[in-house]
Formats: structure tokens, C-alpha cells, sequence
């Protein structure tokens, strides 16, 4: 078979090819606004009397082809990887808590968006978007009220586009 023929077969088995089939995706989430057709992460910080109480709060909306959503906590230097949100329904907008503290030890946190119902873990996503650490532009709120008015507005901003 010749190299055109051969081009021609790959396209056609691509043409045919059901999204399933389709390889994951790896996006580096890089600011607290992270808007793309299939996700909306908003990142915030809702800040304690103690430091070591102060929560990092992540806003998720996603496509409706995802309807799982699992989270790891991921060392970039060794590969140590710890569950921080094990695979749950993504009906919506999910919330993740976690004490900004963590991001010490492991910084990188991937969110891995899953096609199936009870998916998970990094190895079956169809999409990851991850973070290296809070993102420097991460608004900080003293109250749960000012924090849950800034992901409400900012995460239906990011869904009409720009």
C-alpha cells in the first residue's frame, strides 16, 4: 500500500473513530480563571483567623459530557500522588476545599474530568487540568458570603465568554 493509500486509511479510521476513542487531554490550568469549552475552574481563598485554617476553594463547571470529577494532590518532584476528591457526580458546579497549607507538600493538583459514571482516577480522564500551586492571582475573602457572590459571578462571566 502506498504512503497515499495508507493516508487515506488513517484518516478514514480517524473519521470513524468514536470520542471515546479520543486521547486525553493534559491543559496546564495557569490562572484562577481557567475558561475552555469543556470546563470553568474558578479558584478562590476564603482566609481564617489562622493561617492553617485558611481554605483554598476551587468552583468546577463542566461540560455535559463529563459526569465525573476526581481530584489528586501530586508531587511534580516525586510522583507521590494523594486522592484529594474521590470520583463524584459532576451534575452542575462542584466545590473543592482544601486547606491552602497542603499546597506545601504537594502542590500540583489535577483535576480529572470523566466521561463515565464511577470513573476514576488520572489514568481513566478524558480531560486533566492542572495547577501548579494557587495560582498568584487568586482573589482572597474574609467571608463566605463575598466568596460564594465572586464564584457565582465570575464562573456565569466565564461560561458566556468572552
Amino acid at each position: 500500500m502506498g504512503r497515499g493509500a495508507a493516508f487515506l486509511v488513517a484518516l478514514g479510521w480517524l473519521a470513524a473513530s468514536s470520542p471515546a476513542d479520543a486521547q486525553p487531554r493534559v491543559v496546564h490550568g495557569a490562572d484562577s480563571v481557567f475558561a475552555a469549552p469543556d470546563a470553568v475552574i474558578v479558584w478562590a481563598v476564603l482566609r481564617a483567623a489562622a493561617e492553617a485554617e485558611t481554605e483554598v476553594v476551587i468552583r468546577v463547571a463542566a461540560a455535559p459530557r463529563f459526569l465525573t470529577l476526581s481530584a489528586d494532590a501530586v508531587d511534580p518532584f516525586s510522583g507521590v500522588r494523594r486522592p484529594v476528591v474521590a470520583p463524584r457526580p459532576l451534575g452542575g458546579v462542584v466545590e473543592v476545599r482544601r486547606r491552602r497549607a497542603h499546597f506545601a507538600d504537594l502542590p500540583r493538583l489535577e483535576l480529572q474530568f470523566h466521561e463515565g459514571e464511577g470513573a476514576g482516577g488520572a489514568a481513566n480522564a478524558a480531560l486533566t487540568v492542572y495547577f501548579l500551586g494557587v495560582p498568584d492571582t487568586t482573589p482572597e475573602f474574609t467571608s463566605e458570603s463575598a466568596l460564594r457572590a465572586y464564584l457565582d459571578e465570575t464562573v456565569t462571566r466565564a461560561r458566556r465568554g468572552p
